[in-house]
């Protein structure tokens, strides 16, 4: 076996700012998922019947079609169609949110039909307005619910986020493929960042055993 990590160590400085660059666009992915499928949400379980489809169709592209294609589709196919490059950043941000918004729909709906029926029942009895009992009443019910489900997507983009790596994004896989190539060897790099990725999903998949029991506790 010839493995050499000395060669890597003038690396791991590049290497490591893909942390933040990886966790970076995770993030802005996962709250523009959330806004988008918490409205997709609320869609699904009002009473528009041709919304309520068109949501269920978003849903189901989303979820039924490779990141990867999407990721292309977004990155490549944009500037065919529009005549405007999208920046590396920008694919992954739009690609990664709107792939995880299909999935936090689920989630959310999921959590707001768990919410006992008589409030929203008593809220109408107040003549309170649907809109407003949702984002006042029902929603912060229901993220108490959603909130290990969410953490759990999460965890889930930070994985799935090394295939921005195919449109030359500068994210942690990609950091590695770049080293490997200039070292010719790509064992030790790939070694490396697959380390990095294990234990940002650890302590990600701690933080979120944390929350939930913190919800636990607070029943």
């Amino acid at each position: 076996m010839n493995l050499d990590f000395t060669q890597i160590v003038p690396y791991i400085p590049f290497m490591l700012e893909g942390i933040w660059v990886t966790l970076g666009f995770v993030i802005i992915s996962i709250i523009l998922g959330f806004f988008i499928g918490a409205l997709i949400a609320l869609i699904k379980i009002s009473n528009k019947k041709f919304l309520k489809w068109i949501a269920d169709f978003y849903t189901s592209v989303f979820r039924g079609t490779p990141l990867i294609l999407q990721l292309m589709i977004v990155f490549y196919g944009i500037p065919q169609l529009l005549d405007y490059d999208v920046s590396p950043f920008l694919a992954a941000v739009l690609t990664f949110g709107l792939n995880s918004s299909a999935y936090v729909s689920e989630i959310i709906r999921a959590g707001i039909q768990a919410v006992d029926k008589g409030q929203l029942e008593a809220a109408q009895a107040l003549g309170i307005p649907y809109s407003q009992t949702m984002v006042k009443i029902i929603l912060p019910q229901a993220m108490k619910n959603i909130l290990p489900a969410l953490m759990n997507e999460f965890i889930t983009l930070t994985k799935e986020s090394a295939i921005v790596s195919v449109i030359n994004y500068l994210d942690l896989m990609r950091r590695a493929q770049v080293v490997g190539a200039d070292l010719y060897r790509n064992f030790e790099p790939l070694l490396f960042v697959g380390t990095i990725y294990y234990i940002m999903v650890m302590i990600l998949t701690l933080l979120g055993k944390l929350v939930e029991r913190r919800l636990r506790q607070s029943d």
